[in-house]
């Protein structure tokens, strides 16, 4: 049976400035959801992660459907309602036009999808990442899926041994998609040259090339190249299909445990360490860290299970305490030198005023 998973993710509004969404906000949302896409959808999942709302859904309709964005977009205006009248912080702040139109890509709100055929037994995780950007996927993915210290099933599994493709796109191109396709492992290197500059290199999807299936589809939307100026950051979705052909559970979950370095925390502008947190986390030290959730399921004619919480286990507490540790020295520097974003990624914020001020108070000194 061939199904779509839809995922869409946007910050409508949250109680106490970026910490979550209220109870009454995800409500809204998900009654909209369940009474007006009855027809639409085969089963559908709301959550948060941080302050944004996620909708996860299955259908057959496939990828880019009107009538599943326009739900999705009709939900998040419903919730912004209720943001409205209970004076949240942020009430539709990601939703970044006026009126819909068709696909809610480049519409503000963050895209996931995958179409393919159901497998008899369908394992999928569902990340969604709060306050950092889509480059925040570029390493756990390049180690999962092209790189045999983390995943052993690159040498052991033979349906691995051809490894696999990946689309990279250059989110800094505004005109339309950017996209390259490289091969792991021969192309590794260039992979990794890539992947060195998350802001502006992100994986949006990854192929087996043993079979040509679809493993990953991750979100790519930056909110600034929409906007034209800074709007909070891009909160990022991603959907990974595991086993067999695919890596396992437990080697795409695997490099969370580093706590890497990302773009985001407060007002977007510092590099901090990512937290894999339990699902339905907040926000707490300095608007951030940047978070990083998963939920795993399992998938039979496109209904799902119930979600299992993948960073709930106690052996993520001790990373959670690393990462602790790593996000208080990093903020201890401030905005000096490595711990803020570097000026391409500042550019859309007040700071250029600041800096075009000061030029004209310069002066080069005579002899």
């Amino acid at each position: 049976m061939k199904v779509t998973v839809s995922v869409i993710k946007a910050d409508i509004g949250s109680i106490g400035g970026h910490i979550c969404p209220s109870q009454r906000l995800t409500e809204a949302v998900l009654t909209h959801v369940k009474s007006q896409g009855k027809d639409l959808l085969i089963d559908t999942y709301i959550s948060h992660t941080g302050d944004d709302i996620a909708i996860l859904m299955t259908h057959t309709h496939g990828v880019g459907h009107e009538a599943i964005h326009q739900l999705a977009w009709d939900a998040f205006i419903a919730g912004t309602e209720v943001a409205k009248q209970q004076g949240l912080y942020g009430a539709g702040q990601d939703l970044l036009k006026d009126s819909f139109s068709g696909n809610v890509r480049g519409m503000g709100p963050a895209v996931a999808e995958l179409e393919f055929d159901e497998r008899p037994n369908e394992p999928l995780l569902f990340f969604a990442a709060d306050k950092t950007d889509p480059g925040a996927y570029d390493l756990p993915l390049y180690l999962a899926f092209a790189d045999p210290m983390n995943t052993p099933g690159l040498i052991l599994a033979p349906t691995m041994a051809e490894g696999f493709r990946f689309v990279i796109m250059d989110v800094s191109y505004t005109e339309g998609d950017r996209v390259i396709e490289l091969n792991a492992p021969e192309d590794l290197y260039a992979i990794a040259a890539l992947l060195r500059d998350p802001e502006r290199y992100v994986v949006e999807s990854v192929f087996s090339r043993a079979t040509g299936e679809q493993a990953v589809s991750a979100s790519t939307s930056r909110l600034h190249n929409i906007a034209g100026k800074y709007t909070g950051k891009d909160d990022p979705v991603m959907l990974v299909r595991v086993q067999k052909t695919f890596p396992a559970t437990g080697e795409v979950l695997a490099p969370y445990a580093l706590g890497p370095y990302v773009a985001g925390c407060m007002r977007g502008s510092h590099q901090m360490p990512l937290m894999p947190v339990p699902l339905n986390s907040g926000i707490s030290y300095f608007d951030g860290p940047p978070v990083v959730s998963c939920a795993a399921f399992s998938m039979q004619g496109g209904r799902l299970t119930e979600p299992v919480d993948a960073f709930a286990h106690p052996f993520w507490n001790t990373v959670r305490d690393t990462v602790s540790r790593k996000a208080i020295d990093m903020r201890r520097q401030g905005f000096f030198g490595a711990a803020m974003l570097p000026m391409s990624e500042l550019e859309y914020t007040g700071i250029t005023e600041k800096l075009a001020a000061l030029e004209e108070r310069f002066r080069v000194r005579s002899e």
